[in-house]
């Protein structure tokens, strides 16, 4: 399940900083997040950081766009082997 940023974003940069992935982008006008760099923190943290930074809470689970916790585990190995 990757995370959306929904409408109630103030674009505010709090989350941007925080992604491990750098899975969040400016966007026009809000903030979007790049669903294929999106591991909700698996490997990285307990909660996805970018929810517990968001000052609004505009940052929530796609509905559109589940994925297991072995499809999220194997994104984030592919990502570290990118970055290797």
């Amino acid at each position: 399940m990757s995370l959306i940023i929904t409408d109630e974003c103030i674009a505010c940069d709090a989350c941007r900083d925080e992604c491990p992935n750098y899975a969040i982008e400016e966007g026009d006008p809000i903030y979007i997040i790049d669903s294929d760099r999106c591991t909700e923190c698996v490997g990285h943290y307990e909660e996805p950081s970018c929810i517990e930074v968001c000052p609004v809470d505009c940052i929530i689970i796609d509905p559109d766009n589940q994925e297991t916790m072995e499809e999220l585990k194997f994104k984030y190995e592919q990502l570290v082997e990118e970055e290797a």
